[in-house]
C-alpha cells in the first residue's frame, strides 16, 4: 500500500478494474469504474466514518464497501445478505469525501450501489414493508401528517410494539404536528425594500409536515433584505428520501418535476437562485445535473443545479445587517449535507456571528448526527449511539440554543435534548426584525435566558 502524497508511485497504486467493454457501456457503470480507479486504498476515509468508528469493522468503512461493490457489479452477482447489511448500514454523511486526498466520488458510487441493489436483491418482507411505507410517505406532506398523527395516538403504547424500528418511528415523531403554513403554496412573495434579486425558494416535504416555521422564516428574511420570493407551482420533494433507497424511478419522478417547475420560472421572469434551506435537499438539487445526465432533461437539470443554493450562500450576498454584541450562545451543528455534501463550512457560522451571537462548536463536529434521512429509522441502534455522542458534545458547550440547516439533524437532536433546537435562518430572521422562534419556548425544553433581539 502506497501513501497517498507519494505521487511518484501513486499510479501504481490506483485500483486496478476489470469490467468488459460490454459493462462499461453501462453509464452507471461507466462512473462506478471512474470512481474505483480513483482510489488508492489509503485507508484515510475510516478515521471520519461514523459506522466505523461505532462498528470498528473494516466492512463498515468506506474502504471495505468500496471493495464490496467493486466486488458485486465487477462479477454482476445477485447481492448477498452481508453485502447489503454494510451498504445499507452506510449513511451517506460524505464524510469520507472531505477527507479523501484522492477525490473519490463515494456518494455516486453508493448510490449507484444501492439502485443496483434495489433492483438484484430481494430482501425481508419486513424490511421491504418498512421501506415501500417510508417512500410513500415522508415525501408526501398530507401524508406525513396523518402518520404523524397516528404516531402521536401510538406513542403511550410503545412498549407494545414490537422491533426497534417501529419504537424508533414512535420516538421520532414530534409532540405536537405544527399548522399547515398557507407560505408554502405556490405565489409570489414581494421584497420589503428594492428588489435585488428573484429567487425560487424549494419548500420541500417533510419539513413542511414537521416544521412550518423554516419556510416562514426564510420568506421573512428574504424579503426583507430584498428579494422577490417565488414558490414556484409543481414544485416539491427533491427525491432524495427515495434515491437513496435505490428507488431511482420513483426520485427521478420527483426530481423531474421540480425541474419543470423551476425552468419554467427561469424561462419566464427569471431567477437568480434556487434556494434550498434543508441541506439534505440541497446536496440532492445540485446533483440533478449528474442524476439526469442521461436523460431527455439533462439541460434543464443542469440548469436548475447550477443556480442551486442553500438559504446561507444566499445570505452572504445579501449584506446581512450586523447585530449588536450579545451574550446569547448558540451551538452549531454542521449537518453532513452541508459541511461535506456541499463542502459549506463557515457561511451559517459567519452570519450568526454578524447577527450578534455567540458561536460555538461542539468536539468532532464533522461527524454525522445519526439522521442521515431515513437511517434513524432503518438503522435506529446506530442512529441512536451517534445521535448520543453529538448532544453529549453539544451540551459541553452549555449552549442556550442549538442552531442547524437540516430539519432531519432538527428532529434528531432536538428528541433528545432539553436545548432548543432551531433552524439557522430562524435566528437571523430574528435578530433582524422577525419573531423569537416558537421553539425557543416549547414545553419540555430549557427557555433560555435571552435578549430580545431587534
Amino acid at each position: 500500500m502506497c501513501a497517498p502524497a507519494d505521487t511518484r508511485r501513486k499510479r501504481l497504486c490506483l485500483m486496478q478494474t476489470t469490467f468488459t467493454e460490454k459493462q462499461l457501456e453501462d453509464p452507471g457503470i461507466q462512473r462506478a469504474n471512474e470512481i474505483l480507479r480513483a482510489c488508492v486504498h489509503c485507508g484515510f476515509c475510516t478515521a471520519t466514518c461514523p459506522t466505523y468508528q461505532v462498528l470498528g469493522d473494516e466492512l463498515d468503512s468506506p474502504r471495505g464497501r468500496i471493495y464490496q461493490i467493486k466486488d458485486m457489479l465487477e462479477n454482476e452477482r445477485v447481492p448477498d445478505e452481508k453485502t447489503v447489511l454494510h451498504v445499507d448500514r452506510c449513511l451517506s454523511c460524505l464524510a469520507c469525501m472531505t477527507t479523501c486526498p484522492s477525490g473519490v466520488h463515494y456518494m455516486h458510487l453508493v448510490d449507484h450501489a444501492r439502485e443496483y441493489i434495489e433492483e438484484n436483491y430481494t430482501r425481508p418482507l419486513s424490511d421491504r414493508v418498512l421501506r415501500w411505507m417510508l417512500a410513500q410517505i415522508l415525501p408526501y406532506p398530507t401524508r406525513f401528517r396523518l402518520a404523524l398523527l397516528g404516531a402521536k395516538i401510538g406513542r403511550p403504547f410503545k412498549f407494545l410494539m414490537p422491533g426497534a424500528r417501529l419504537k424508533a418511528m414512535l420516538d421520532m415523531a414530534p409532540k405536537s404536528i405544527p399548522p399547515v403554513s398557507r407560505n408554502d403554496d405556490p405565489q409570489s412573495f414581494a421584497p420589503k425594500v428594492p428588489r435585488r434579486k428573484r429567487v425560487a425558494l424549494m419548500t420541500g416535504c417533510a419539513q413542511k409536515a414537521l416544521n412550518t416555521d423554516i419556510n416562514d422564516a426564510t420568506i421573512r428574511l428574504l424579503t426583507r433584505l430584498g428579494c422577490e420570493v417565488v414558490v414556484a407551482e409543481g414544485a416539491g420533494c427533491c427525491g432524495a428520501l427515495t434515491h437513496h433507497m435505490g428507488k431511482t424511478s420513483e426520485s427521478h419522478a420527483t426530481a423531474a418535476k421540480n425541474i419543470r417547475a423551476w425552468c419554467a420560472e427561469m424561462d419566464g421572469d427569471g431567477l437568480d437562485a434556487i434556494v434550498v434551506n434543508t441541506s439534505g435537499c440541497g446536496t440532492t438539487v445540485k446533483d440533478y445535473g449528474h442524476m439526469f445526465r442521461n436523460e431527455a432533461l439533462a439541460d434543464d437539470a443542469a440548469r436548475v443545479s447550477a443556480i442551486a443554493m442553500d438559504v446561507s450562500e444566499v445570505l452572504m450576498t445579501l449584506d446581512m445587517p450586523e447585530g449588536a454584541d450579545k451574550e446569547t450562545v448558540v451551538a452549531y451543528h454542521a449537518a453532513c449535507s452541508l459541511q461535506h455534501g456541499q463542502q459549506i463550512k463557515t457561511f451559517p457560522k459567519d452570519l450568526l456571528r454578524r447577527a450578534g451571537f455567540t458561536v460555538v462548536e461542539p468536539a468532532d463536529s464533522h461527524l454525522c448526527c445519526g439522521s442521515a434521512g431515513t437511517y434513524n429509522l432503518m438503522q435506529p441502534e446506530i442512529s441512536g449511539k451517534l445521535k448520543e455522542r453529538k448532544i453529549r458534545t453539544l451540551e459541553a458547550k452549555n449552549p442556550d440554543i442549538i442552531a442547524a440547516g437540516n430539519i432531519g439533524c432538527m428532529m434528531q437532536i432536538g428528541s433528545g435534548t432539553e436545548v432548543p433546537i432551531v433552524h439557522t435562518v430562524e435566528l437571523l430572521d430574528w435578530a433582524t426584525g422577525g419573531p423569537q422562534p416558537p421553539a425557543l419556548t416549547e414545553p419540555g425544553k430549557r427557555v433560555p435566558e435571552v435578549p430580545i433581539l431587534r
